[in-house]
């Protein structure tokens, strides 16, 4: 395979992934409401981010690192949301 087609395939994965969490942020910020959201789920996913962006870092793979530092920022904007709309009953 081409390194062309190679990092086309990456660069499309890398923005689906980035782009992934909008509609859950937008979602919860418009509804004010992040009760069906789960807390678990979105711990291990940022701290799988945060092991992602560590990993491109000591691998100096910049790719990586940029594309799973966006998706932490995303992912962490959903845990804060969820931490501050969730109605408690």
């Amino acid at each position: 395979m081409s390194s062309l087609v190679a990092n086309s395939v990456g660069t499309l994965a890398a923005l689906c992934s980035m782009s992934s969490f909008a509609p859950q942020i937008a979602k919860i910020w418009r509804d004010r409401d992040a009760g069906e959201i789960s807390l678990a789920m979105y711990l291990v996913t940022v701290t799988g981010f945060c092991l992602w962006t560590a990993y491109g870092l000591f691998t100096r793979s910049w790719p990586v690192v940029v594309s799973n530092f966006v998706c932490l920022g995303m992912s962490a904007t959903v845990l804060a949301l969820k931490w501050r709309f969730s109605r408690h009953s």
